[in-house]
Order: structure tokens, then C-alpha cells, then sequence
């Protein structure tokens, strides 16, 4: 699962991901109104697990603070990663 600070659309409008994505435009849908969609083909559908979109984990024990640690420790292994890649580096000019 990618962090917030992962996702292409961080930090970014809808032109600049699209551009991105290579795309003419971007057009978010509205999640109620994806729930009215779905629940109009199938009416028994009545629960969603949307929380890659509104954050509301169905196991009810990610909260923002877990969240947040989940960022600050891929943060950190992604430094470590490129320190330790740099340190690896061959001097081939002496």
C-alpha cells in the first residue's frame, strides 16, 4: 500500500496529473456518487471498503498517527537505502 506522499496525485492538480499520466484530463469521480452507482446495478450491495480513497479502514485500527508512522518509517528505510547506496559507490578516478 503506498503512502500518501506515494500517490501520483500528491501535491499535484488535476492538470499536473495528467500530465503525468500522459492523459488529456483528469476527472475524479465522487465517491457517493460511485456508491449510488454501484448500488443501482446491485441493490444488495450495501457496505464498501473504500478506504483507499476516504481513509476509513474496514478493520476500524489505522488511524492518521498509524499512518503517519507507516510515512516516517518508509521515509527513513528510503534514506538509509540511498545512503548506503552511495557508500557502495566504486571511485574509479584515483
Amino acid at each position: 500500500m503506498p503512502t500518501r506522499a506515494e500517490l501520483i496525485a500528491t501535491g499535484r492538480d488535476e492538470q499536473q496529473v495528467a500530465r503525468e499520466i500522459g492523459a488529456d484530463a483528469v476527472v475524479y469521480q465522487d465517491l457517493d456518487a460511485l456508491k449510488a452507482a454501484v448500488r443501482a446495478v446491485n441493490p444488495k450491495l450495501t457496505q464498501f471498503e473504500t478506504s483507499c480513497f476516504d481513509g476509513v479502514y474496514i478493520t476500524g485500527d489505522v488511524t492518521s498517527e498509524y499512518l503517519a508512522s507507516v510515512e516516517k518509517a518508509r521515509d527513513a528505510g528510503r534514506q538509509e537505502s540511498e545512503d548506503e547506496s552511495e557508500s557502495n559507490q566504486l571511485d574509479l578516478t584515483t
